[in-house]
């Protein structure tokens, strides 16, 4: 097991963590209000992330075999959490968080797999303006960062 692997993983745990601790401390009301600048709730934010992971983690493996991601725009992102927000406009707290920890769990454990090679491994990337970037670059600026991210978007709401 490589060691980047496994401190990519503990990384990300330790993000999801402190997503789901501050989540499970709001009330019905905070659960529901807006993130400032996104105008989501709180919910689907955090439910967002957790759904988020599978992914994530997938474009890293391809971005580590060597493949480049060419087919994901900003536009199908946009999209993508427009109708992730309507889908889950209500979804409970335990759901959110329980999806969350078991997600990022699943995630960190397909992370622990990537060799040193992967990590080091670049593929052009769409969502980039086609740069070319490792997958430990991919992994650290969306599943690792993605829960730091939001958790700092929401704090901002409170």
């Amino acid at each position: 097991m490589s060691g980047r692997a496994e401190a990519l993983a503990k990384r990300i745990l330790d993000g999801a963590e402190g997503l789901a601790g501050y989540a499970e401390g709001l009330d019905a009301e905070q659960w529901a209000k807006p993130v400032p600048g996104d105008g989501r709730s709180v919910g689907v934010v955090v439910h967002h992330v957790a759904s988020a992971y599978p992914i994530e983690v997938r474009l890293a493996q391809t971005i580590a075999s060597g493949t480049a991601i060419e087919d994901v725009g900003w536009s199908d992102i946009h999209r993508m959490n427009a109708q992730h927000a309507a889908d889950h406009a209500d979804v409970s707290q335990a759901e959110a968080v329980e999806l969350l920890r078991r997600n990022a769990s699943e995630a960190a454990t397909l992370v622990r797999r990537f060799s040193d090679e992967e990590l080091d491994t670049a593929a052009p990337v769409s969502l980039n303006a086609g740069a070319p970037l490792t997958a430990q670059f991919f992994i650290e600026d969306h599943a690792l960062r993605h829960s730091f991210h939001h958790l700092a978007k929401i704090r901002e709401a409170f």
